[in-house]
């Protein structure tokens, strides 16, 4: 299938093609002993997943594990129905997002406010999981995967407050959900993913610092693909948060509006990404990852809450 790459390491990266696009969403199946899904991508991208799952020889009843980063509905929208689909899989998320996988309807009620419409040709809808088969996760938590092989998971807020590391020990690879931001593999552009309402930044670079910590080998981006240059890129991670944060503040010390604010930061950095300078797929691509609206209205979110 053409929406699978082999990564080495029995790593095989499938693209999720949310709302129909390439290249923006991936999900990540290792097939260890135990194979084990990471991210499921959206409701509607659950059928893509399970193809691309039964083409690499993975059964109804052969996934012993589902981990999502955290519960964004790009990343684990789909879970209810990989749940449904794969009988025995334990689905495994930070204990801050357990209960929404649960009963997502306070979740699938916010993200409407925020998409409206748009929501249902973005995302679909998250079906609920039996709370039996969930395992929270506090700060640390391990997934067997067979074998003496573990993914560890290492809790990672700034960008949500139910986001959680994964390293695997067999490879070294540590996948970084929207932690470290989000990674366009055609242009190399990196930015900072920090949309309301957990955005903070100290949180976000301690989750920086934390990845550097784990000495991992490769980088595994939801959005989206492997990056081996690991010290640079988480580097840079923090960089981008660091400009975004201080153009946002100064466009919120100046009293401007979100709009004004938004214009006002896009136009600062637009240099930065040769995304923005591609054809216009790209550039489009790149904003409905990363959207600066998102972006800017997360970080205006936190400078309200630690400077009311």
């Amino acid at each position: 299938m053409d929406n699978i790459t082999a990564l080495g390491g029995d790593v095989y990266e499938i693209d999720t093609r949310m709302a129909g696009h390439s290249g923006i969403t991936a999900g990540y199946l290792i097939l260890a002993d135990r194979p084990c899904l990471v991210e499921t991508g959206t409701s509607t991208s659950a059928p893509v997943v399970r193809d691309a799952l039964t083409s690499l020889g993975v059964g109804p009843d052969d996934l012993a594990t589902v981990v999502v980063t955290h519960i964004h509905l790009d990343h684990a929208g789909g879970v209810g129905d990989i749940a449904g689909f794969y009988p025995q899989a334990e689905i495994v998320v930070h204990e801050k997002g357990a209960r929404h996988l649960a009963d997502p309807s306070r979740l699938m009620a916010s993200a409407r406010m925020v998409w409206g419409d748009k929501l249902d040709t973005l995302f679909g809808e998250l079906s609920p999981t039996e709370s039996a088969r969930i395992r929270a996760l506090g700060d640390t938590g391990a997934v067997d995967l067979g074998n003496g092989r573990t993914l560890n998971s290492h809790y990672s807020p700034g960008h949500a407050k139910h986001h959680v590391g994964l390293i695997d020990s067999g490879t070294g690879d540590l996948y970084v959900g929207d932690a470290a931001g989000v990674y366009l593999p055609e242009t190399g552009d990196l930015r900072p993913a920090t949309p309301p309402p957990d955005f903070d930044l100290q949180a976000a670079l301690d989750s920086i610092g934390l990845f550097e910590a784990l000495g991992p080998q490769r980088l595994l981006f939801s959005h989206y693909g492997p990056v081996t240059d690991v010290e640079e890129t988480l580097g840079r991670s923090a960089e981008e948060l660091r400009v975004w944060v201080d153009l946002t503040r100064q466009a919120h010390s100046e009293g401007m509006d979100l709009d004004h604010a938004v214009a006002m930061v896009m136009e600062r950095t637009r240099e930065r990404y040769a995304a923005l300078k591609a054809d216009d797929a790209t550039a489009e691509q790149f904003e409905l990852l990363s959207g600066a609206p998102s972006n800017v209205a997360g970080i205006l979110h936190w400078l309200n809450r630690i400077q009311p």
